[in-house]
């Protein structure tokens, strides 16, 4: 067995004056709080504050991150306990999932998840052995045993990982449940919604039609119509306001926008929701929704969050079975200039109006989206996101888009993701590698000691606070 490596030093620079600096710069800010802002953790979990079952339930079976690893190197998800949507068997035992698992461990070398992993086994378990086949068994059973203590429940750890504000991610159909249990106790301002009214706005879901016919009876509104549609997400948009929410949150496919007439509108909605449109009607409706909800941010005052370009549920097989957020999603080329354009041009100059845009295509960072945001008052750039959630892309993101967005045009860090444990791990690999990259500039004598001190408390903490609008 090997000792689980987290050098005090990791992800610094290798020459010593950059690395001192970059030490010294994190060591200011790696106990500010934790402002997780959007993320896919249970509010079920918050709301009711029960203890995880067991290691497998808890670290394996939500991370898309870990069984998409697996999978590439032919372990079934059925092996691994994902539950299935054609109902078929999947395995139940969760000491066999977590053999597997550690069986394979070592596929996970270099990667992110390998950091996160190693970080939560040893500083939220106390593990000081690398995960393998001979200790899986040692490890299950410890992780679940601290699982049962007090000190392990959701809100404990909340407070053990000096987490300020967690924001999860509802859908617009949600009923909202676990958040309305949260109000009135206080943790209803350190546990809040987002909206995500993507179920009933992307008209290529087989569950679309329907979905609109929910958002009516929800709202009370005719959603057979146009602008009876448009109210009901108004009105769920109060509803997820009055749950604390500050933004919205878009997972289009592309970043196309679209500013057609009223009449165009009511034609082509009219389309979608008879269930008879075509892959280029749907497009054209999720590029007109961005400009109607960019609108109705304006009006409310709600953070708009726009994660475009993943080619969704790529292996088909796979969805049909196991249906979505199940890692079969791919990177795709994105276009910002183009597509923003209609939605800029009608809202773009509104000062009340705040949109935060990340992509999956690093191309664009400094040919697109920095000269973007380095214009348009209403845009901020998010951190490098999902495949490019890791110390290169976090490094490759700083150095493309600070020489013409700076800083203050970026937004901090956000984990978003649904494993919770992992936050504070993946927080502290975004506050190392802030300060390396500030570090450096000190060392080029293109930054003061002061100054880099003073942004490394803004790119950890305020930033986030401030573009999510979180007081």
């Amino acid at each position: 067995m090997h000792p689980i490596l987290l050098h005090d030093d990791r992800l610094f620079p290798v020459e010593e004056k950059t690395r001192a600096i970059a030490r010294a710069l994190y060591q200011s800010v790696c106990n500010l709080p934790i402002i997780s802002p959007h993320g896919h953790t249970d509010p079920r979990w918050f709301a009711y504050d029960n203890n995880f079952g067991n290691a497998t339930e808890l670290l394996i079976t939500p991370d898309h991150y870990v069984f998409r690893m697996l999978y590439s190197q032919g372990i079934a998800l059925e092996s691994l306990g994902i539950p299935r949507w054609d109902g078929g068997n999947t395995e139940r035992d969760p000491k066999k999932i977590w053999q597997l698992f550690a069986d394979h461990y070592y596929l996970f070398a270099a990667t992110p998840s390998r950091l996160w992993l190693d970080t939560v086994f040893k500083q939220v378990f106390g593990l000081t052995d690398m995960l393998c086949s001979g200790n899986a068994m040692a490890y299950y059973d410890h992780i679940t045993a601290e699982l049962a203590k007090p000190g392990f429940k959701p809100r404990a750890l909340m407070d053990r990982f000096n987490i300020e504000v967690i924001a999860t991610t509802e859908g617009a159909l949600d009923p909202l449940t676990h958040h309305g249990t949260l109000k009135g106790t206080g943790w209803d301002k350190r546990v809040i919604t987002t909206f995500r009214p993507d179920d009933v706005v992307d008209a290529s879901r087989e569950d679309f039609v329907a979905n609109i016919a929910a958002l009516g009876e929800l709202t009370g509104e005719d959603t057979q119509t146009w602008q009876g549609y448009l109210n009901a997400l108004r009105k769920r948009r109060e509803v997820f306001r009055q749950h604390g929410a500050t933004a919205t949150d878009h997972g289009h496919p592309t970043a196309a926008t679209a500013d057609l007439s009223a009449s165009q509108c009511e034609a082509l909605y009219a389309r979608v929701i008879s269930g008879e449109s075509g892959a280029e009607e749907q497009e054209l409706f999720r590029a007109q929704m961005l400009t109607e909800l960019a609108g109705m941010s304006v009006e409310d005052g709600m953070v708009m969050q726009i994660h475009p370009g993943s080619f969704r549920n790529h292996n088909q097989p796979l969805f049909a079975q196991f249906g979505r957020d199940k890692g079969h999603d791919i990177p795709m080329q994105t276009d910002y200039v183009n597509g923003l354009r209609p939605l800029l041009n009608k809202y773009g100059n509104e000062p009340g109006l705040s949109i935060i845009l990340f992509t999956l295509d690093e191309t664009v960072y400094a040919r697109e989206l920095a000269p973007l945001a380095g214009h348009y008052p209403s845009l901020k750039l998010g951190p490098a996101w999902w495949f490019h959630d890791s110390p290169e892309g976090m490094l490759r993101f700083r150095h493309q888009v600070t020489e013409t967005a700076g800083f203050y045009n970026t937004v901090g860090f956000n984990d978003d993701t649904r494993a919770f444990l992992s936050i504070p791990a993946r927080h502290d690999v975004a506050r190392r590698i802030d300060c390396r990259f500030l570090a450096q500039l000190v060392v080029e004598h293109r930054l003061s000691e002061q100054e880099a001190a003073e942004l490394a408390v803004q790119l950890t903490y305020k930033l986030a606070k401030q573009a999510y609008k979180l007081g």
